[in-house]
């Protein structure tokens, strides 16, 4: 007769049970899978069309007739054409007039509604989104109604003082003012409450042992808001810059007269706006791909300097 040893009893250590190593398996997988959908999608929606585009712009492409291989030429005639130049000077003007009020606005109202306590602070936290909620057609004309040159509000307070009446429209830097103030009005609230939060996390006895040692407001703000701020003003600044060089729907509708070239002498017609010109109203298809490529590259360039810059930069210190 055959006596059969357990492992165990052999000094051996036991097999590992098959429902636990299909539990371990099942674990290791579960990340992965959980995470799966975001980049199908942003693969479909986001990388294909994107290498797509850099496929179109070799080519002379038209949409319903050939598609004719050119090479690089179509962004060799991008470096002379003067209304890309344009558009990019438009673009990166309205960017900088907007995203720079845009985020010391919001940290200063995020430092004030973080220290005064009012009466119903929860609800005039909540209508500083009432701008962002705020259709953004609905926006481009009121706003364009208020810096009317014949009508509008500003022009009446201007003329109040002896300033002749601007057409803010029809000039370069007034449309880039307009539009400005549009952006600006329509995130400001959006990022106050951002900052808000971050603010809302630091302990209040820091800010109160500050205020013991003697530190007035201002020492607080650079000492305590500033450091604990960092991270998030990193993100607002490089979301900024992507969301401010793809600008579009603002130029668009304060000018309906010339939409696509905002004006006549394209006086805030930006990247996006020259984009869609060339695409979808002179059909050139692979010169428009080739300008959603500069635009690709602007953006990614000027968004890691930004971080870049944003990254390094050191609480003050005294």
């Amino acid at each position: 007769m055959t006596t059969s040893i357990s492992p165990t009893k052999a000094g051996l250590p036991p097999a590992p049970p098959v429902k636990a190593a299909r539990r371990g398996f099942t674990e290791i997988l579960a990340p992965y899978a959980y995470i799966t959908p975001f980049f199908v999608l942003f693969a479909v929606f986001g990388l294909i069309p994107l290498l797509f585009t850099f496929y179109v712009a070799l080519f002379d492409w038209n949409p319903i007739g050939e598609h004719v291989f050119i090479g690089l030429d179509n962004f060799g005639r991008l470096l002379g054409d003067v209304r890309f130049w344009n558009a990019a000077r438009n673009t990166v003007s309205i960017w900088l007039l907007s995203t720079v009020p845009q985020l010391l606005i919001a940290l200063v109202l995020a430092h004030m509604l973080n220290h005064v306590r009012l009466r119903l602070a929860v609800f005039f936290r909540m209508t500083m989104l009432v701008p962002y909620i705020t259709s953004v057609a609905a926006t481009a004309i009121v706003f364009a109604q208020m810096f009317d040159r014949d009508y509008g509000l500003l022009n009446w307070l201007l003329s109040l003082v002896g300033i002749e009446h601007i057409d803010f429209v029809q000039s370069v830097t007034g449309s880039h003012v307009l539009i400005a103030v549009m952006v600006t009005w329509r995130w400001f609230g959006y990022t106050t409450l951002l900052y808000l939060a971050s603010l809302q996390a630091v302990p209040r006895a820091i800010y109160e042992a500050a205020a013991v040692d003697g530190a007035g407001g201002v020492r607080q703000f650079l000492h305590i808001s500033l450091p604990a701020l960092r991270p998030v003003i990193v993100f607002t600044i490089v979301t900024s810059t992507i969301g401010g060089l793809q600008i579009f729907t603002e130029p668009l509708l304060i000018n309906r007269g010339a939409a696509n070239t905002c004006g006549p002498i394209r006086q805030c017609q930006t990247l996006t706006l020259f984009l869609f010109e060339q695409g979808f109203t002179q059909f050139k298809f692979g010169y428009a791909a080739a300008i959603g490529v500069a635009l690709f590259v602007m953006v990614v360039a000027l968004a890691g300097l930004n971080y870049f810059l944003s990254t390094r930069i050191r609480p003050v210190k005294g």
